[in-house]
This record gives C-alpha cells, sequence and structure tokens, in this order.
C-alpha cells in the first residue's frame, strides 16, 4: 500500500497519461466556528470535518484509451466518485490517500468527488485556529509538499499544472481570501474567477474574520492591489506601511531585473496563527507566520529577518509560481534562486534599510549551510528525490543556504548582467510552465557564453565543503615572496554518499591593515580562480606581508577558510578592529567553524568573543554570537570546567546590559542573553526585581516578550512554579501567551512538571503544532542533564510509534525535538546506534535520527579539544 507517499516513477507516469485543463472546489466551511460537523469534543483540536467536492476536467494521451490511473486525496470519508458520468464505489476505489480511475477515455475526461476532509491542528491541509482573545476561528491552508489533497481531490505533483476556481461558503462577516482577487459574496458563498495555469501546492484559502489593511503598487500604468491581513487581536502591532514598503520595492527591483511584470491579478500577505515554516509563496496569496508581526520591541535584525522573508516568497511568484520546477529534486533551485535574489535585492535596491544584508547571509545562512553540509545525510545540492518521504525532509540547509551559496558563485562566475539576461530569457521562454535545472543553466549558458556543464557537475552534483588556506612565505623584511592557496577536500562524514570533490571557486584575497584610527581597512583586493589542490597567488608577490590575508573576502565563493597562523593571531587581539561587518563576519564565522570542528577549544571561543563582541555594531552578528557562545558552552566545553565558563559568560552579559546604550537594540539583546543563563541568587533576584518593577536598568522596556523570557529563566531554575506562571499570563491573555506559558511550565526543573509535560506531546496527539513545539522547547533545558537523563530510553521505546502514528510536521518536531541532544556521551551514541539498527526506520525518520546523533558525536570531539587545552 502507498499510504500517503508518492513516488517520482509513478509522478512521471502519470504526467506521460495526463494532461489537467481545470480543477471547481466548492467548499463548505460554514461550520467552521463551530469546528464543522463532528463532535464537539474534537473540534478544539482540529478533529472536525466540511464537504469538498471537486470536479477535475483532464484530458488522456491519445494512446491512454481504457488506462487506469489515481487521483490523490486525505479524507476520512469519501461519499461520491463519478468518472465520466459513471458512479464508482468509494469503498472500492478509494484507499489510504487515492482514488483509483479505471477505464479512463482517451481526451477528455469529468471527475467529480465529493468528501468530508477534515480540519487540523497541525498546520497541514487546512488548519483551524481559535484565537483565546476574542474567540473567533481562523483558518488557513498549507498545501506544500503534498497537502491540497487533504481539502480537495487533486494530482498531486508539481508539473500537472491547472486552473483553480474555488467557490467558498463560510459564516456571515468573514474574509474569505485566495489566489484570485476576493469576489463580493452572495449569500455567505464566495465564488472565485478561475486562477492562471498553477500547480497545486501554491493554491490557498484564508478564511476567517481577519483584520485587513490594503494599497496599491503602481507602475508603468498598471496597478497590483496590495492586501496585509493579520487577526484582529494583532492589528494595534501592526506596522503595514514599512512591510508595503518592503514589497515595494520588490517589486520594483524584481520587475527590473527580471524584466516580466509581475504575473497575477493581485498580491496579499496574510500573517497567520501556528504556522510551521517562515511563509508560503502561495500564488498571489503569501500566507506569513504572524509573530514576524512584533508584540514587543525587537532589535533590527528581527525587521531585517522579516523583509527578507517578505522578499524570498514576492521573489517566488516568478520563480517557483510562474515557471515551476518538474519534480521536487529542484526544490533547491527553487529555494536558493528566491533566497539569493531576496539578499541581493535587500543590498542593492534603492532605499534598502539593509545594504548590508550580504553580511548577514554569510552569518546565518552561511554557517546554516556549513553545519548542514557536514551531517552524515549532507547530500548534493540537486539531490534525488525519490518521492515525497524524501523531500519532505529536504528543507534544510543545503537545499536553501548552500545553494544560495552557489548561486552567489554562479554570479561571480558568468557575470550579474549576464545572469539576469538569462534568468530573463527563462522566464519569457517557460511562462505558466513547468522545468528542469537544465532550461535554466541553458538559458544561462547562451546569456553568459560559459559552459556550465563541468561547473554543474562539480557543484550542483557533488556533496562536502572544500577547505581553503593561505600558504604565504615571507622574507625577513616582512615582504612575500611566495602566494598560494591550498584547497583541500575532507573526507566526507561517515554514512555520507559520494566521494570528496575538489571544486573551481571564484574568490576574492583582502590584505587587511591597522590605519591611524586603529581600524583594520583593506588595501589591497586580488579576485582569481582558484582550482585544483594549489593555486598561486603571483599578484601578492613582492608586496609587504599584511597584518591579516582573509580568503574568499567579499564572499564570494562557498567553502570553509582559515587563517594563516600570523592572521589569526592579529585576528584574535583585532577582530572587532574591522571597519567593515562583512570580514568581521568571516572571521567570526571561520572562528565558530573552527570550535564545531575541535580546532578550537570552547573555552578560547569564549575568550575572543568577549574581546571582540563589545566593538561589533551589526546587531545580528552580536545576537548569533550569543547564541553560539551559550552552545559552546553547554555542548562543547569540557563538563568539568563548563560551570566556571557559564559563570564568566554570564557575568559578561550582564556587564554588557548595564554598559549599552539605553533603550537601544543592544541593550535588549543582553537582557535576552543574560536572561537565558543567569544562574547565581543575585543575579536571578534581577530578573525578579526586573518583572517587579523594583529594579530597572535605564532605558530597558521590560514589556511582554521580555517579560516572558525572564519569567521562563525563572521557571527553570525552580524560583517560578504554576502560581506566577499562571499569574503571567492573566497579563497575556493571547495564543502567544498560551505558548509562552507552555514553555515555562515544562521547563520547571521538577519529575512532575517533566512527566507532565512528556505525556502531553508523546502520549497524547491533542496540542496543535505551535504549542507542542513550545512545551518541547521548555522541556529541555541544558542545566537539567541529570533530570533528564531517564528520557532517553523512553525516546526510543515510543519514536517509531509516534512516527508510524503521527502528522510529518507533528512527528518531525518531536523525532529532533526530545532527542536526547544534551546528554552528550559515548552512551547516547550506543543506544542510538542500537535503535536504528534495531528498529530499522524509514530513510526521513533515520536521516533526522542520524543528525542529532552527529550533533552528539561532534559534541564529544569539542568537549576533548577543550579539555586539552586546560
Amino acid at each position: 500500500m502507498p499510504g500517503t507517499n508518492l513516488t517520482r516513477e509513478e509522478a512521471r507516469q502519470r504526467a506521460k497519461l495526463l494532461t489537467v485543463d481545470s480543477y471547481e472546489i466548492d467548499l463548505d466551511l460554514s461550520g467552521a466556528q463551530g469546528g464543522g460537523t463532528s463532535r464537539s469534543s474534537e473540534a478544539e483540536s482540529g478533529g472536525g470535518t466540511y464537504r469538498s467536492v471537486t470536479t477535475v476536467r483532464f484530458d488522456v494521451a491519445e494512446d491512454g484509451d481504457g488506462a487506469e490511473s489515481f487521483i490523490d486525496l486525505v479524507a476520512p470519508t469519501v461519499h461520491e466518485v463519478t468518472l465520466n458520468g459513471d458512479s464508482l464505489d468509494p469503498a472500492e476505489v478509494f484507499a489510504d490517500s487515492r482514488i483509483a480511475l479505471p477505464g479512463l477515455l482517451k481526451g477528455r475526461n469529468i471527475l467529480r468527488v465529493s468528501a468530508d476532509c477534515a480540519y487540523t491542528n497541525t498546520g497541514e491541509g487546512l488548519h483551524r485556529f481559535v484565537d483565546p482573545v476574542d474567540g473567533q476561528a481562523y483558518l488557513y491552508t498549507q498545501f506544500e509538499v503534498p497537502d491540497a489533497r487533504r481539502v480537495f481531490a487533486s494530482f498531486e505533483q508539481p508539473d500537472l499544472k491547472a486552473t483553480f476556481q474555488f467557490t467558498v461558503k463560510a459564516p456571515e462577516g468573514w474574509t474569505v481570501v485566495s489566489n484570485s482577487p476576493t469576489p463580493e459574496p452572495v449569500e455567505n458563498v464566495w465564488t472565485f474567477e478561475p486562477t492562471p495555469r498553477i500547480s497545486s501546492y501554491i493554491t490557498a484559502l484564508i478564511v476567517g474574520p481577519y483584520h485587513s489593511v490594503h494599497s496599491v503598487y503602481e507602475k508603468d500604468g498598471r496597478s497590483v492591489p496590495l492586501g496585509i491581513y493579520c487577526r484582529p487581536s494583532l492589528a494595534e502591532h501592526l506596522d503595514s506601511d514599512a512591510i508595503f514598503e518592503v514589497t515595494r520595492q520588490g517589486f520594483d527591483w524584481f520587475q527590473e531585473k527580471f524584466d516580466y511584470a509581475y504575473p497575477f491579478e493581485k498580491y496579499d500577505q496574510l500573517f497567520v496563527p501556528e504556522f510551521n515554516a517562515g511563509a508560503m509563496e502561495n500564488a498571489g496569496a503569501v500566507t506569513i507566520r504572524d509573530q514576524y508581526v512584533f508584540r514587543s520591541k525587537v532589535t533590527d535584525a528581527a525587521y531585517e529577518g522579516r523583509a527578507e522573508t517578505i522578499l524570498h516568497e514576492l521573489a517566488h511568484m516568478w520563480f517557483g509560481d510562474l515557471v515551476t520546477m518538474e519534480w521536487w529534486n529542484d526544490l533547491w533551485l527553487n529555494e536558493s534562486f528566491a533566497t539569493y535574489t531576496s539578499i541581493a535585492c535587500q543590498a542593492a535596491a534603492p532605499g534598502s534599510k539593509w545594504p548590508h544584508s550580504w553580511t548577514t547571509f554569510a552569518n546565518s545562512m552561511k554557517t546554516w549551510a556549513y553545519r548542514q553540509d557536514q551531517l552524515p545525510s549532507t547530500h548534493p545540492i540537486m539531490a534525488d528525490i525519490r518521492d515525497l518521504d524524501d523531500v519532505l525532509v529536504n528543507f534544510d540547509g543545503i537545499t536553501y543556504a548552500k545553494g544560495a551559496s552557489v548561486l552567489k558563485q554562479l554570479v561571480a562566475y558568468v557575470g550579474e548582467d549576464e545572469f539576469f539576461r538569462g534568468v530573463q530569457a527563462y522566464f519569457k521562454r517557460h511562462a505558466y510552465g513547468n522545468t528542469r535545472l537544465s532550461d535554466l543553466l541553458g538559458a544561462l549558458e547562451e546569456a553568459s557564453g560559459r559552459d556550465l556543464r563541468t561547473w554543474s557537475k562539480q557543484w550542483l552534483e557533488t556533496a562536502g565543503i572544500n577547505v581553503l588556506r593561505p600558504e604565504i612565505e615571507t622574507d625577513a623584511d616582512g615582504v612575500i615572496t611566495s602566494f598560494a592557496v591550498r584547497q583541500e577536500a575532507p573526507a566526507l562524514p561517515a554514512g555520507a554518499k559520494g566521494e570528496p570533490t575538489l571544486r573551481p571557486h571564484r574568490i576574492a584575497v583582502g590584505a587587511y591593515d591597522l590605519d591611524a584610527d586603529g581600524r583594520l581597512v583593506r588595501g589591497e583586493r586580488v579576485e582569481l580562480d582558484v582550482d585544483g589542490e594549489l593555486t598561486a597567488v603571483p599578484q601578492l608577490t613582492g608586496k609587504r606581508r599584511p597584518a591579516v590575508v582573509l580568503l574568499n573576502d567579499d564572499d564570494l565563493s562557498y567553502a570553509k577558510v582559515r587563517l594563516d597562523e600570523a592572521s589569526l593571531a592579529f585576528v584574535t587581539e583585532h577582530l572587532g578592529d574591522f571597519a567593515e561587518s562583512l570580514p568581521r563576519a568571516l572571521c567570526w564565522a571561520s572562528a565558530w567553524d573552527m570550535t564545531r570542528d575541535a580546532e578550537l577549544a570552547a573555552r578560547d571561543y569564549l575568550s575572543l568573543v568577549l574581546s571582540g563582541i563589545g566593538k561589533e555594531s551589526d546587531i545580528g552578528v552580536v545576537q548569533s554570537l550569543q547564541r553560539q557562545v551559550k552552545l559552546a558552552i553547554d555542548l562543547y566545553a569540557d563538563p568539568n570546567a563548563r560551570e566556571a565558563l557559564l559563570a564568566r559568560w554570564t557575568d559578561a552579559t550582564l556587564a554588557h546590559l548595564r554598559s549599552a546604550e539605553p533603550a537601544s537594540d543592544h541593550q535588549l539583546a543582553w537582557a535576552r542573553a543574560f536572561a537565558a543563563t543567569a544562574r547565581t541568587p543575585e543575579q536571578l533576584d534581577l530578573l525578579e526585581g526586573l518583572l517587579a518593577g523594583t529594579q530597572t536598568v535605564e532605558g530597558l522596556a521590560v514589556d511582554t516578550e521580555l517579560r516572558w523570557s525572564f519569567v521562563q529563566r525563572l521557571a527553570a531554575v525552580g524560583r517560578f512554579d504554576e502560581a506566577e506562571i499562571a499569574g503571567e499570563y492573566e497579563r497575556d491573555r493571547t495564543a502567544a501567551g498560551e505558548r509562552h506559558a507552555a514553555t515555562a511550565r515544562a521547563a520547571r526543573p521538577t519529575e512532575e512538571a517533566k512527566a507532565e509535560a512528556w505525556a502531553s506531546v508523546v502520549e497524547s496527539d491533542k496540542l496543535p503544532n505551535a504549542v507542542q513545539e513550545a512545551v518541547i522547547a521548555g522541556f529541555v533545558q541544558t542545566d537539567q542533564r541529570e533530570l533528564l537523563a531517564p528520557y532517553t530510553d523512553r525516546y526510543f521505546e515510543v519514536l517509531a510509534d509516534v512516527w508510524a502514528s503521527r502528522s510529518h510536521e507533528m512527528a518531525q518536531q518531536i523525532a529532533v525535538g526530545l532527542y536526547p541532544t544534551v546528554q552528550v556521551s559515548r552512551e547516547t551514541l550506543d543506544k542510538t546506534d542500537a535503535w536504528l539498527a534495531s528498529a530499522e526506520p524509514n530513510a526521513a525518520l533515520r536521516r533526522l535520527v542520524s543528525e542529532s546523533r552527529a550533533g552528539v558525536e561532534r559534541a564529544l570531539r569539542a568537549q576533548a579539544a577543550d579539555a586539552a587545552a586546560s
């Protein structure tokens, strides 16, 4: 039985047989406020149902007369299946997630399916959420990868494009938004115009009493209506002007670079609750997690991250929606292109507030990619996606971040103008169609005149990461007599497929010295192609050796970079003195990578950060360093030194909090860092005093979100219990407050609290996705290793059943979130290995568990290195 899976070969055969013309989808959501038509006890957990009637018109190939196929549907009940006027017995044709379609006619076929489909609380299909503030229900769909079939019968694969016409019955006074412009309802029925030809996974419905703000984008005589939506309980926090500003910048920049007008009739952005991802590129109706409507003060890094998400989804309107991958093995190209162009837009669009976006990319996205690329699950960027199970675990750091890094390398290789000329030809040639990677590379080859086959083979079809090191020789006067770049291809992680590969890199080499003001500035830059094991750089021979030599300056390529001994010694003393943010970020990233690779002791990484973070102006880099230091001490430090290192770090966070400019982003970041690690009675007294208002830090607004971070820490150390947590929730009776309270309760350092949290996640399946995520976040506390130790065995006892019985999103949260990551020991590795051998999990679950195991193995190596440095 196929279950809910679909193989690439099945999709290929179906696409050869069928051409889909249109869908007419009629949904009765009139009972949504009460939870649907099922028992009320199930309604709050998303268990209710609604009627879904789908009519599909499709053509069968000339040689397909009498052939069989199937359509996808995940539904509790199928009432009626009619194919070409003949009624089929649902009991005979509907099984698992498929309806069999026997005896197809060549040419036009018409299928009608009537079913009861289920509301969910998992963020998959049609998600239903009740806002505790107003008691109203809010619905939205999330269909990527294969979940349109949870709402209507569909040929669930990206290359069977069609038009989609939705008719929706909903409660009076509600709003209904879809891909096409919203019509005026007639007797609470909204009848939408058909969409252009698009894939099923980017169709969407957002239904409920949402608040909205509207505007328009005007260019070259065309007006595109713009809408922003959120729940009324968030309306006071919705900064729609800022969101519209970023959106308009994106429209201007993308339309110019792509030379193709926005391809849909309107553009709505809908901030929705309990969303699993950051956002989703539904055509003309983008859904975005509503945590991006900021209820409290956040740093500029949060606004920059939100802007990147907005631009990422907007870029998908062309790359992904207008032109769509044929199958999911090109998911990487879809996501990498949107990531690359969104960062490029932030860096270059006139009026952008984030021209330093490539620093953020180097600091966050690329570190994600480097981490992912060193796991046993590492894979070529162009992954082999055999079925839906493969793609569901492939939304990873290679698909997004390494892919975007390599696209940046490709732009440097072919030239930016040539790159976008190729993209323009690609859009014009394949509009509203489906493509493969070869279609884009062909367009880029035509535009640039470069042969990209070798580049593609080395960069896209191989796994792993290269290391670049400078080899410098100087004479007695400090003049360079020889300069070369050595490239290494380390062995792939155990269990990874493939062979180490040396690749061509387009890089810059930067030479830095201190100026009269004590700033590290670049005096010379050489750009060159590195290929093979050793590449000479004759341009630097005969010149005085600078204080710092930085390979991959400007971050053009994707590689781990190591500093030579003299540069490393100088950077250790002067990392905060770089005048520009990008070289600082590259050096910070290199130091973090060395720490993860057990080349730099965790205690030395802490010292490096403490020596330079006070001079770091980029708030995103500061916040990354704060997270990395905490992780390094918790997981990579010698356990015997951990408490002393934590004390040193916590003292530093408090000192920076007190010295930071009042009301600044840096002050807020240090307040959060301090709250995450406060440990002495005096430090915990300060958190309590800040909450109570009996103590203050000048300029620090202890607002709703910051209060919860204090409450959660006080709960985790046993200072706060149910009474204090419930009291804080009374101040914040919102969905976010519910999640924060759930985290605080799960964080309490008692056997009873842990048992209660574990039971709510593992032994029951009633928690909504966002609340389950919050409970898991509280349950796992690095200060509570002994308390959590018994749960290692329990994790392995329940994991297979959890994976088999939960939806993908819910099961993945548990599989990754409850893995005993904090139990860094050989015993954890052995228990993991024993489970992998005995349970024989499917490829997706094996991958997730193996990745978590690799984290423990890495931590053991790092702890040994730190102990050796004592």
